[in-house]
């Protein structure tokens, strides 16, 4: 009979840890707590705001995927990692509470969203980052002047909030690092180059363009490997 009940015990406790994990992947939680745990590594902050309201201010470190943007939505957050926790946010936590089911239901296995959003998060006196939107916008003649500065010009346009650009840091760095000087990077801020993007009809984030003596040779949109790019060079 003892071991009968030391087996229900058992089962009690192992079914509430059980519900305790469903409830930190699947619920939300307060501003407080949502600033304790993106403090922690490995944790990636997803603002499901438009990149207006981003840049008016933004919690440090957050990436940025408009929900209202739906192909913009699944282009950029399948760039994400599914077995690192994502922690969402939005205005007031209604859009990014949508966002957090659809993440689950593509099989992340930690979303948790912010209750009430930033909203909630100013309420609470909590620091948020703007983008300075003041800054000048380059020239379509000083583009051109960079694309012909080097026999070999390769011009990223990405930005820190943007999913895939992050993913591309790492094979960026690989890539400049066995061209040494034979290759030129540019990088360009999609945040910012607005007037540019349109002119050079540049539609995503990130995209790649290759200039040889100024002029374009290779371009392409998204995720690029190391492999393709040196093919370009070549």
């Amino acid at each position: 009979m003892r071991i009968y009940f030391q087996f229900i015990i058992i089962f009690i406790l192992s079914i509430s840890s059980s519900c305790s994990n469903t409830a930190q992947t699947t619920g939300s939680v307060s501003p407080d707590e949502f600033e304790k745990a993106v403090q922690q590594k490995n944790v990636q902050i997803l603002d499901t705001r438009t990149a207006g309201e981003f840049q008016s201010g933004h919690i440090s470190g957050a990436l940025q995927a408009d929900w209202t943007d739906e192909k913009q939505f699944i282009d950029r957050t399948s760039h994400l990692d599914k077995n690192k926790p994502v922690y969402v946010y939005c205005l007031s936590g209604a859009r990014s509470s949508d966002a957090a089911e659809y993440l689950r239901e593509q099989g992340f296995k930690e979303v948790v969203n912010m209750q009430g959003g930033i909203s909630a998060w100013r309420r609470s006196g909590k620091k948020l980052e703007a983008t300075d939107v003041s800054q000048p916008q380059m020239s379509q003649a000083a583009y051109d002047e960079t694309t012909r500065s080097n026999d070999i010009v390769l011009v990223d346009f990405g930005a820190l909030w943007c999913p895939p650009c992050k993913k591309m840091e790492p094979v960026i760095a690989a890539f400049m690092n066995e061209q040494g000087n034979n290759v030129k990077l540019v990088k360009m801020d999609g945040g910012n180059e607005i007037e540019l993007m349109k002119t050079l009809k540049v539609d995503a984030l990130p995209t790649f363009i290759l200039y040889r003596k100024g002029q374009e040779t290779a371009r392409k949109q998204g995720i690029m490997t190391k492999e393709e790019l040196t093919a370009w060079v070549k």
